[in-house]
C-alpha cells in the first residue's frame, strides 16, 4: 500500500486526547484521529443521528497535519493506544498505513472503527477492528432534516446505501487484521434489526463474547431511554453491552 509523502500537508482529521469508551478496549486512555468523509449517512430513528454527523453527514475540511499526529503522542508518552475513528476511515488508505508504521515504531495499539465497507491490507496489521455494519436500522428516513438542516432526498439514501453490508470486504478484514470485534447499533422495539444483527453475527461466525450491543443515541436524551432494552435485549441474546460512557458523561460535546 502507499504511504504519506508530506507529513506537513494538511488532512482531514480531528485530533485529541480521551478515553475509549466503547467496546473491548473500554476505560483505556487513547488518542483519538477521527478522519473526516464517510461513505454512509446513519440515522437511527429515536436513536438519532450519527453521533459524529461534523465527520460524515456534513464533513469538515482539513485542519491537522501527521506532525500534529505526531506530536500529541510526544506531549503524552504515558498514551499507548489509538482510537482511528470517523467518518470512514478505510477512505484515506495512505493515512491509515501510515498510521500502522508510526504504531509499529512506537508501540502503539490501533483500534480501528469501521463500517467494513473497504478492505486495507495495511503494512502491518491493525491491531483491532472495531466493526460497526450498518443495518436496516441505519437508513436515513426520506424527509427527515439533518443536524444541519438538510432534507433527506432518495439521493441521500442510495449514498447511504451504496456500500452498506459488503460482506466479502467485511471478511478479508477479519482474516487479515489481528483481532477484532462487532459493535451493532440497536434500537429497543426493533425487531427486525436485531434479526439482522444476529443474522449477521451467525453468517460471519463471530462469537458472542466479541458481540458488543450498542444502544442508539447521539445525546444523553436519546441514549439513557434505550437503557434497560438495551441491556435486557444483551442478556437475553448472550452479548456485551456497550455504555457508551462518553455520551453519558459529556452530552453532545465534540472531541471527548
Amino acid at each position: 500500500m502507499e504511504r504519506l509523502e508530506d507529513y506537513d500537508k494538511p488532512i482531514a482529521i480531528e485530533l485529541y486526547t480521551c478515553h475509549q469508551s466503547e467496546g473491548s478496549r473500554a476505560g483505556m486512555p487513547t488518542v483519538c484521529v477521527r478522519t473526516t468523509g464517510c461513505t454512509h449517512r446513519c440515522y437511527f430513528g429515536e436513536g438519532g443521528w450519527c453521533d459524529s454527523w461534523y465527520t460524515s453527514i456534513h464533513p469538515e475540511k482539513a485542519s491537522y497535519t501527521f506532525n500534529d499526529i505526531i506530536k500529541i503522542y510526544d506531549e503524552n508518552p504515558n498514551i499507548e493506544e489509538m482510537m482511528l475513528t470517523g467518518g470512514s476511515p478505510t477512505m484515506h488508505p495512505k493515512l491509515v498505513n501510515e498510521l500502522t508504521h508510526f504504531a509499529n515504531e512506537r508501540g502503539i495499539f490501533i483500534t480501528i472503527e469501521t463500517e467494513g465497507s473497504h478492505f486495507l491490507p495495511t503494512d502491518y496489521p491493525i491491531n483491532l477492528i472495531s466493526l460497526s455494519p450498518k443495518f436496516s436500522n441505519s437508513v436515513p428516513v426520506l424527509g427527515a432534516i439533518t443536524p444541519n438542516g438538510s432534507v433527506v432526498d432518495e439521493r441521500f439514501i442510495r449514498t447511504h446505501n451504496r456500500h452498506r453490508l459488503y460482506f466479502e470486504e467485511i471478511q478479508k478484514t477479519l482474516d487479515y487484521h489481528s483481532n477484532y470485534h462487532y459493535k451493532p447499533v440497536w434500537v429497543p422495539g426493533d425487531d427486525k434489526s436485531i434479526n439482522e444483527i444476529e443474522g449477521f453475527r451467525q453468517t460471519m461466525k463471530i462469537p458472542k463474547n466479541k458481540t458488543w450491543l450498542m444502544p442508539g443515541g447521539s445525546t444523553r436524551k436519546e441514549l439513557i431511554p434505550h437503557y434497560p432494552g438495551v441491556i435486557d435485549k444483551a442478556l437475553e441474546m448472550g452479548y456485551n453491552f456497550c455504555p457508551r460512557a462518553h455520551i453519558i458523561a459529556f452530552d453532545d460535546k465534540r472531541a471527548v
